[in-house]
């Protein structure tokens, strides 16, 4: 089955009503019928950039704790490729949330990504493959 990988600015802008993103993203969650991918570096990224709203974070921890969106974990063996990912990208600069998902393409092989992220038209996934970037 078809997996998207999912970054932090449209689950941010799914919870934060005034974020200029806020009716694409609900509109892409309503509409999408594939699982969604991510990483809990992305988890604390879309928690951290809510936190001007606990209510906000409440509702966003409730939906994740439904299922709506499947956690990867990274393990230690992991980070070498991180911080080759984050090395190679050190002029944009990569976060350590965009090298995790960078890293999980790579891994799972999933090329469409939900994004807002611009320089998720310039990471390569095996340092060849474009993104498929919904959203952007």
């Amino acid at each position: 089955m078809k997996k998207i990988l999912i970054d932090s600015g449209p689950l941010i802008a799914l919870f934060d009503s005034s974020d200029r993103y806020h009716k694409v993203s609900v509109n892409f969650i309503k509409s999408n019928k594939y699982p969604l991918i991510t990483t809990i570096a992305s988890i604390t990224e879309t928690l951290h950039l809510l936190d001007f709203n606990r209510n906000a974070q409440i509702d966003f921890l409730e939906w994740i704790s439904r299922g709506a969106v499947e956690i990867y974990n990274i393990e230690n063996n992991d980070f070498k490729r991180l911080k080759n990912l984050t090395e190679k990208y050190r002029d944009l600069p990569m976060d350590f949330a965009d090298s995790c998902l960078v890293y999980l393409a790579e891994k799972l092989s999933i090329y469409t990504i939900a994004t807002i992220d611009r320089d998720f038209t310039i990471y390569r996934i095996k340092g060849k493959k474009k993104f498929k970037m919904l959203l952007s």
